[in-house]
C-alpha cells in the first residue's frame, strides 16, 4: 500500500512538473503536431553522426527516445505555426544545444557540425557556479552548478527553478542532469520554453511571438537565430564582430536547416546586438 502511494505521488510530481514547465498546456494528442512527426529516428541519426562515438563522453546518453519523451512534456515545442516554422524551431533548438555540447573541430570527420551532443557536462569548470547573493535559490554546500545537459544548464538560479518546474531537486541533486537523459533534455526544453524577464523565451522568438520592447529596439535585438544566442549566452558572445562561438552556432543551424529542408530566416548572428 505504501509503495503504491509513493508511486502515485512520484507520477503526480512528474506530471505537475510537465504542466508547470509549459505554462499549463495540455499534452498534445494530435500525432501530426508531435515533434516525432517532423524528426524521425533516421533523421536524428543523420543530424548527430558522432554522438555515440567512443571519443564522446556522452556516448549513448542523448538517445532519440529520451528526446521524444522529454518533448512530450512541452507540447508547444515544435507544434506552433506552419510546418516550416515548426521545423525551423526544432532545427534552431538542436543547433544551439549542439554548440553547447560539441565535440567537433575544424577538420573533424564529416565536418565540425556533425559532432553535436558529444558532451553531457562541463569539463574543468572554473568555479562551482554558485551565486551566493541569490537567496531565493540558495546553493547547497558541496554542490557544483556547472554546465550539464544539452543546454549546459548552469548556476543555482537556473538549477533551482528548473528542478521546481520539472519535479526534481535541482539544488540538492544537480548531478541528475548529467545522469538521467530524459531530465537532461527536459532542462534544455524548460530553458527554451521559459521566458526569464527581460529575456523572452527562445520559443516565442522562433514562432513569431516576440514583441521587442523600446529597450530591445534600442539594443537592436531583432528576432532571429541571433537573438537565441543572445538569450542563451549574450553577455559573452554578442556585440562582437565575427565571434567564433556565434559562428559555430550558426554553422550547426545552417546544416540542420538544410537537413530539415527549411530556410533559416534572417538575423543569424548577434554581433550588432547588445546583451540583455
Amino acid at each position: 500500500m505504501a509503495s503504491s502511494m509513493l508511486l502515485m505521488m512520484m507520477m503526480m510530481v512528474m506530471l505537475f512538473g510537465c504542466r508547470e514547465a509549459d505554462a499549463g498546456s495540455n499534452r498534445n494528442s494530435n500525432s501530426k503536431l508531435m515533434v516525432s512527426s517532423l524528426i524521425s529516428r533516421e533523421l536524428y541519426g543523420r543530424l548527430f553522426l558522432h554522438k555515440d562515438d567512443n571519443a564522446c563522453p556522452a556516448k549513448d546518453f542523448y538517445t532519440y527516445e529520451s528526446f521524444m519523451k522529454a518533448s512530450r512534456c512541452f507540447p508547444r515545442f515544435g507544434s506552433t505555426g506552419s510546418v516550416s516554422t515548426r521545423k525551423r524551431e526544432i532545427a534552431a533548438f538542436l543547433a544551439q544545444i549542439s554548440h553547447e555540447t560539441t565535440g567537433g573541430w575544424a577538420t573533424a570527420p564529416d565536418g565540425p557540425y556533425a559532432w553535436g551532443l558529444c558532451f553531457k557536462e562541463e569539463v574543468s569548470p572554473q568555479s562551482n557556479y554558485c551565486d551566493s547573493t541569490n537567496t531565493r535559490w540558495p546553493c547547497v554546500q558541496g554542490k557544483s552548478y556547472k554546465g550539464r545537459g544539452p543546454i549546459q544548464l548552469s548556476w543555482n538560479f537556473n538549477y533551482g527553478p528548473a528542478g521546481k518546474a520539472l519535479g526534481f531537486d535541482g539544488l540538492g541533486n544537480p548531478e541528475l542532469v548529467a545522469n538521467d537523459s530524459v531530465i537532461a533534455f527536459k532542462t534544455a526544453l524548460w530553458f527554451w520554453m521559459t521566458p526569464q524577464k527581460p529575456k523572452p523565451s527562445c520559443h516565442d522568438v522562433m514562432v513569431g511571438r516576440y514583441v521587442p520592447s523600446p529597450a530591445d529596439l534600442a539594443a537592436n535585438r531583432t528576432a532571429g537565430f541571433g537573438l537565441l544566442t543572445n538569450i542563451i549566452n549574450g553577455g559573452l558572445e554578442c556585440g562582437i564582430p565575427n565571434d567564433p562561438r556565434v559562428n559555430n552556432r550558426i554553422g550547426y543551424f545552417l546544416r540542420y536547416a538544410s537537413l530539415f529542408n527549411v530556410d533559416t530566416g534572417p538575423n543569424l548572428d548577434c554581433q550588432n546586438q547588445k546583451s540583455f
